[in-house]
This record gives C-alpha cells, structure tokens and sequence, in this order.
C-alpha cells in the first residue's frame, strides 16, 4: 500500500504503512476489535508487533464503539512479544539440558 504524500495522511501502523482512515473505515464496517483489523489489515503484525499502533487503534475503537479498554482488549500476542537474539535462548539450553 502506497501512502499518499498529503497533509492528511495520517499512518498509524508504520510497520504495515496503515493510515488512520483506513482503520476508521474497518471500524465503521463492523471491524471493532483489534485482531479483526490485524486479520483484515495486518496492523500490528511488523517488526514492532504493534507496539507502535496497537493503543492508537484500541482508543479509535473506544470512541466509535463506546467501550473501555478492558472491554476491548489489546488482541492476540505471540510470543516473543520483544524481539531476542537467538544466542539468549541457546545458552539458557546449554545452562538447563534435558
């Protein structure tokens, strides 16, 4: 997706280059929780894992929907939620062998 070079554009979802309209529409189209919109628009799964966007879009799904937070949720997390460098996991299985 392109992202146009105009005042208005907004991108919320740098990783996925998703602007705040965009997400808008999803949401006025029914879209009202976060892994609906990462399934449609793939907002949250780049390199930050949402870290950049995922309380920007909770908050725009609060104000079109009327709940809370805790009424949405912040969606499906995998794990490693943080990237880590695989030497980490290979000496924590050279301290600990089966």
């Amino acid at each position: 997706m392109k992202v146009p070079e105009t005042p208005e554009c907004h991108v919320i979802c740098r990783c996925e280059e998703v602007e705040i309209e965009t997400i808008r529409e999803w949401i006025a189209r029914g879209y009202d929780t976060f892994d609906e919109l990462k399934r449609e628009l793939r907002v949250g799964m780049g390199p930050c894992q949402g870290r950049g966007c995922r309380d920007i879009i909770m908050r725009e799904i609060a104000k079109a929907t009327g709940k809370t937070f805790e009424e949405i949720g912040p969606g499906t997390m995998r794990p490693p939620v943080k990237p880590i460098k695989l030497s980490l996991l290979a000496k924590d299985f050279e301290d600990n062998p089966k």
